[in-house]
């Protein structure tokens, strides 16, 4: 039986991208959504389904797509993920849901993760929302959501969609977290999660913006003196990680987070002319080779750069960002130097000059299974740049767990719960990056969905069935 090859996703031209920050992936249109649906083998034990963190129904909403019933798909994928949107595009399918694709196994997998999007999309334009009309609980019940991430914008829409009031709080003047600071707009355009964010404010949900929790005001007082029955902590792991490198306190060094929320978040939204500096010169180095790297080079691209480098003390093979990200990097000219250490970075007159590097070779596997990195004697040499931007992962910001007494944390300053999500503190819930560090939208959704039933058992509620309505 002959198979169908998978229908490549249009792009823009790299020469063209660059010059931008839209959407780099042009998306299917309806046509070719049928089409690459059409490739589903339907299978009566979808592996996929297991692949997937928060188990959609894949099998059943691709079917819907291709019987051209869009608004079904949406439906069913929505049973499991608020966002589709968003976790088409971000979402690291490949070694997910596609990776247990059956049809992968001889074949090319069916594009889930860009019929997802598709799916989105086409709920996005379309006005088309989660909704479920519920009575609301008696006596009123009110849950505070710390953090408009991922996880706790999964949460709070399950916990609306039960009927109860749920008030979100973000410590910067934008919602949407590490989607809306940390992720450039040509992945994930900023309208995307916009709208994403209207349908859950339409299910009831109250977002309040410039409120740090545990400098404003602690949790404690958040349900001892506010009235809160529960509050669910999603503020993710944004602390940066350094490499403690001699040089590291030049002007010119920054973090990925510092200059991705510089840009992300450059023109705030209501103000006119307003121009926040991204520290982004015409040389630029980022270490670390991981999807936050990959959004630093492009974006640097995109901002002027002359010379936009990945350096990485590993093997291109090793590198942990998904394959789209380092093949679009390479399409858009991102000159990579892997197997090399930096050692120092090199300056003058208090600013950068360059970074010293020191070749590596692999060695025997580590406690990772990648085979480490071992310096080659004599190897050290120099390139040239003026920015240094350090991408080599993150840590959980302390303020929380400083300012919550009661509130255990493990070794590595992450917040420990139990099989519901719940703390050590009755009442008090976590998920996402705060609880497992640094990981994907996906799994940082599912977290927060497991909350949100931990919270509604915690409260005694009964979680009830998902439907799909326009939006007025």
């Amino acid at each position: 039986m002959a198979f169908k090859p998978r229908l490549p996703c249009p792009e823009q031209d790299p020469k063209e991208r660059i010059k931008n920050f839209e959407d780099v992936v042009v998306g299917y249109t309806s046509e070719m959504a049928i089409e690459e649906a059409s490739r589903c083998l339907q299978c009566k034990n979808p592996l996929c389904v297991q692949g997937c963190p928060v188990s959609i129904d894949i099998p059943g909403f691709i079917g819907a797509i291709k019987e051209g019933d869009f608004e079904l798909s949406y439906s069913i994928l929505t049973d499991q993920n608020p966002i589709p949107a968003v976790c088409g595009r971000v979402c690291p399918q490949e070694v997910q849901c596609e990776a247990k694709c059956i049809l992968g196994i001889k074949h090319d997998p069916v594009s889930i993760g860009k019929l997802e999007r598709f799916v989105g999309n086409w709920a996005v334009k379309n006005n088309i929302c989660v909704r479920e009309e519920v009575d609301k609980v008696r006596p009123p019940r009110e849950v505070a959501i710390i953090g408009s991430g991922p996880a706790g914008l999964a949460c709070a829409m399950d916990l609306a969609l039960a009927g109860v009031d749920v008030t979100v709080f973000e410590a910067l003047h934008t919602f949407g977290g590490v989607l809306k600071y940390g992720i450039p707009s040509f992945r994930l355009p900023k309208d995307v999660i916009d709208a994403e964010l209207g349908k859950v404010r339409k299910l009831g949900v109250k977002f309040v913006a410039n409120h740090a929790i545990g400098r404003i005001f602690t949790i404690p007082m958040m349900m001892e003196e506010m009235g809160f029955d529960a509050v669910f902590i999603g503020t993710g792991a944004g602390l940066p990680k350094f490499l403690n490198l001699h040089g590291e306190g030049l002007n010119g060094v920054q973090s990925a987070n510092e200059f991705l929320t510089r840009v992300n978040l450059m023109n705030p939204p209501g103000i006119k002319d307003c121009y926040t500096p991204t520290g982004c010169g015409k040389k630029i180095a980022v270490i670390g080779a991981g999807n936050v790297a990959m959004d630093c080079v492009r974006t640097a691209i995109r901002l002027g750069a002359e010379r936009s480098m990945i350096v990485y003390r590993r093997a291109r093979e090793q590198a942990p960002a998904r394959t789209e990200e380092v093949h679009h990097a390479d399409q858009e000219g991102v000159e990579f130097h892997f197997l090399s250490n930096p050692i120092e970075v090199l300056g003058k007159d208090g600013w950068v000059t360059g970074l010293k590097l020191q070749k590596m070779e692999l060695g025997e596997p580590d406690a990772s299974g990648r085979r480490r990195p071992i310096p080659i004697p004599d190897s050290e040499h120099i390139i040239e740049c003026d920015t240094v931007i350090i991408a080599v992962g993150t840590s959980s910001n302390p303020i929380i767990g400083q300012t919550t007494p009661g509130l255990k944390l493990n070794d590595w300053g992450y917040v420990e719960v139990d099989d519901d999500q719940m703390t050590s503190v009755p009442g008090v819930f976590a998920g996402g990056d705060i609880v497992t560090g640094s990981a994907t939208v996906i799994l940082a959704m599912g977290a927060g969905k497991q909350a949100a039933r931990g919270i509604l058992k915690y409260m005694g509620i009964e979680r009830k069935v998902l439907n799909v309505c326009e939006t007025d």
